[in-house]
């Protein structure tokens, strides 16, 4: 991928705003920059979830139209109780598993594999962007890093992310993480 060449700018006045075009920034080192492959199995857990709630929903519709009201009752029932189960699901799904990760990206280093996941989030009314980032090997060892830095130090006067800034810091997470020596 690498850098590309569209400067998409901001309001920087805007935390959420600003928090997800450093996410979008720090998905394009990972993937770009430090050439790991994305994996979607994150998203597409989500997204079947989401597909199988809307198909139950299509399928109540489609048997209410065919048989109507009192006729299918039960279906319905069963449908909306199905429809309430899953999105349930979705929301513990979203809560714990996904747990703000923004991007997985798997690494194949000789025999090894590293899955790095970079999650982030920014409290309510505050400047502060909070990254962390897990780097996971195949052997099952897992290191963590993260900052807490405000969202100035990534975002210019006019609104657009400064790539190279953000290349920098997560290069040097990056390496933290990767070299043997700092065991945790």
């Amino acid at each position: 991928m690498g850098e590309s060449n569209e400067t998409v700018k901001i309001n920087k006045w805007d935390g959420a705003a600003a928090k997800n075009a450093i996410d979008d920034a720090i998905r394009e080192v990972l993937t770009g920059d430090l050439k790991c492959n994305e994996s979607f199995a994150l998203i597409d857990g989500r997204l079947f979830l989401c597909a199988l709630a809307v198909g139950v929903a299509l399928y109540a519709l489609l048997w209410d139209y065919l048989y109507p009201f009192p006729q299918s009752r039960l279906v319905l029932i069963v449908c909306v109780s199905s429809y309430f189960i899953l999105m349930s699901i979705l929301t513990l799904y979203t809560t714990f598993k996904e747990k703000g990760i923004f991007v997985v990206a798997k690494e194949k280093v000789g025999n090894n594999t590293r899955v790095w996941e970079a999650s982030s989030y920014v409290k309510k009314h505050d400047d502060k962007y909070n990254l962390v980032i897990v780097m996971r090997d195949s052997t099952g060892k897992s290191r963590e890093a993260s900052f807490n830095k405000s969202f100035a130090n990534y975002i210019d006067t006019n609104g657009a992310v400064v790539q190279t800034i953000v290349t920098n810091e997560i290069t040097k997470l990056y390496n933290s993480l990767s070299s043997e020596k700092k065991e945790k």
